[in-house]
């Protein structure tokens, strides 16, 4: 009988070491568990697949740019800052006689810029050209490319394209946009992977496929304040600033137990056109 009620007392003084370990201490600091595979990267609101379908619609650089942050088009759900609107994308022309390029970058506070993406464009013969999109690793992580073969009448662009002319800079930003573009909301990661599962007109590859391209201007330009949304591989001062800024989704984790309050925006200034096309904004 003492035995039995030895092994009964053993297994409550267990149990009780169990409960204590995992119950929160009253006043402490709360014990939080957050999944990982519920986590939604920076990476997930731009896929990057999806752009060649822009490809095809632009006529020119500025008009990419207004597809790009188009609702309509419903390519474009990045929120770096995690304020619930998306970002505007900015687009910067570049290129030599072999390849041409565009750089997308984005301005999540005033005064940082942060690379999204490149898009290289080279001509193979006379009817085809070569299509290669490249994450910034930043925010997609390394050796992430995707690419495609399309033929030159495809791509309305084509011909400006290769003809001489001025690059194209957006001449907008932060707190500055066009006078016909509005803000507009987020939406959720599975309905965005269902807006774009019939759009993506790229394949993925490891590495790059197209030679002699022409170096981004903003290569390595990274935005050390502004962003909280989890990036695929932060630089240090990123990591330091989301650590004093916790992304909405980490907030309850070891970065710590609450987000910190962020500043209102300032008041857009809107311009009346959208770069050297004009036209309508978002308009069909």
């Amino acid at each position: 009988m003492n035995e039995k009620i030895f092994k009964i007392l053993a297994g409550v003084f267990f149990l009780l070491i169990l409960i204590s370990f995992f119950w929160p201490s009253g006043g402490g600091e709360k014990q939080y568990n957050v999944s990982v595979q519920s986590i939604a990267y920076g990476s997930e609101g731009l896929d990057l697949a999806t752009i060649g379908s822009l490809l095809k619609k632009a006529e020119n650089a500025a008009d990419l740019e207004r597809l790009l942050n188009d609702p309509n088009t419903g390519l474009n759900n990045l929120d770096l800052d995690e304020d619930g609107k998306v970002d505007y994308i900015k687009v910067t022309e570049y290129g030599n006689e072999q390849s041409k390029g565009f750089s997308l970058t984005v301005e999540p506070v005033a005064g940082e810029t942060q690379e999204v993406a490149t898009i290289a464009i080279e001509k193979s013969g006379d009817d085809q050209a070569n299509v290669e999109v490249k994450g910034n690793e930043q925010i997609y992580g390394q050796n992430h490319y995707h690419h495609s073969s399309f033929g030159i009448t495809d791509m309305l662009f084509m011909y400006w394209l290769f003809r001489p002319h001025p690059f194209y800079m957006s001449p907008y930003g932060y707190g500055h946009y066009p006078g016909n573009y509005r803000s507009y909301n987020t939406v959720s990661k599975t309905d965005y992977q269902k807006r774009t599962a019939g759009k993506k007109e790229l394949k993925s590859a490891s590495s790059s496929t197209i030679k002699g391209k022409a170096t981004s201007p903003n290569a390595g330009k990274s935005a050390a304040k502004g962003i909280k949304t989890p990036l695929k591989k932060p630089t240090s001062s990123q990591k330091s600033f989301q650590k004093r800024n916790p992304s909405k989704q980490m907030s309850k984790s070891s970065f710590g137990r609450s987000s910190t309050s962020r500043p209102s925006r300032p008041s857009v200034r809107r311009s009346s056109g959208f770069g050297r096309s004009g036209g309508r904004f978002g308009g069909k």
